[in-house]
């Protein structure tokens, strides 16, 4: 009887060990590769709550690693536009700065101005929009990105559409000016032949990631103004038009401390936001710095984009800024641009 019992337990003792191990070689492992992180070269666990870099939910928390923490810990974070975490923009747009402090910046509606320029990158944004009768500004959206780097340059656009259909894809491409087409479909990808730019659908249509490997990392949604969001705001949106646009989440990484744009200035290291504290709707101006002629051009007055452009490493922030999912209280998640 005890040599069946003995038996029992070790048979139970087998089976919790091989359930282990099956557990533990279902996590992924991911290694920084950056010379002057602390983790340099560590390999570093994901956790059983989201134990791949990738899914093929669109809705599951994926693996990431912020290799310049010094805990060398991976955590959990949604594919998709995080509105709540420092660096985004939504609304008419609303951007909460890299400094965590929040700032609208209107625009106007068919022109381009630039968020984010630096020696190696410059992301341009183009606003839609409408002024109803007896306003003295636009009400805008980000309706399309443009991104220079090196001597190339991409951009993705919301179609416009007089109503909203989610089973339409509102998503356009382009790639040193030619039309790009990607495949609808969760995780359907393309990339540059030279694979200095990836792009990968978070979702059947409307949501992707576009990623400059160790320059940036941008998170994608296209959505409309909805009938609440029109009631609430008084936006008399038209029937013609759902003014589609884009909600946008970035992650940089090493940006200089000459970085500029709406958004990029807010990561400069010795910057002061100017928007006033405890007021509804800080409005923070820079349109005539920032203006460009176009999306993919890099002529504003405060630009410092160079189609050679590499970082001075004595001159680079070593910084990577994140997008954690920070639903779950922690701060972290910088770059981003979403909607309400």
């Amino acid at each position: 009887m005890e040599m069946i019992r003995r038996f029992s337990l070790l048979i139970i003792l087998l089976l919790f060990v091989s359930s282990a191990t099956a557990i533990s070689s279902n996590k992924e492992t991911k290694t920084c590769y950056n010379r002057k992180s602390k983790c340099f070269l560590k390999k570093i666990t994901c956790p059983a709550e989201c134990p791949t870099s990738s899914s093929k939910d669109p809705k599951a928390k994926v693996c990431y690693v912020n290799c310049d923490s010094p805990i060398c810990k991976a955590a959990c974070k949604r594919r998709k536009p995080n509105c709540n975490a420092p660096g985004a923009g939504c609304y008419d747009p609303r951007f909460i700065g890299g400094d965590g402090i929040v700032f609208y910046f209107h625009g106007k509606s068919n022109e381009q101005f630039t968020l984010v320029s630096d020696l190696n990158l410059q992301i341009n944004a183009r606003f839609t929009g409408l002024r109803p009768a007896g306003r003295t500004r636009d009400y805008t959206w980000i309706q399309a990105l443009g991104l220079l780097f090196d001597t190339k340059t991409f951009s993705l656009e919301a179609i416009t559409a007089a109503t909203w259909d989610n089973e339409v894809d509102h998503l356009k491409f382009s790639y040193n000016g030619n039309d790009l087409f990607i495949p609808e479909g969760h995780r359907s990808s393309w990339k540059s032949p030279e694979n200095d730019i990836v792009v990968e659908r978070t979702s059947d249509k409307n949501s992707v990631i576009v990623t400059l490997p160790e320059v940036a990392e941008i998170s994608v949604n296209v959505v409309p103004v909805t009938k609440e969001d029109d009631r609430i705001h008084n936006y008399q949106i038209p029937s013609h038009d759902c003014f589609a646009h884009l909600e946008v989440q970035f992650r940089f990484y090493g940006l200089s401390s000459k970085v500029e744009g709406v958004l990029g200035r807010t990561y400069q290291p010795d910057f002061k936001n100017p928007a006033k504290p405890g007021v509804a709707m800080p409005v923070v101006g820079g349109e005539d710095k920032y203006r460009t002629t176009s999306l993919l051009s890099a002529d504003c007055s405060s630009c410092v984009f160079s189609p050679a452009g590499v970082l001075d490493k004595k001159d680079s922030l070593v910084m990577e800024y994140g997008m954690l999912d920070c639903t779950g209280g922690a701060t972290g998640g910088n770059g981003i641009v979403c909607r309400k």
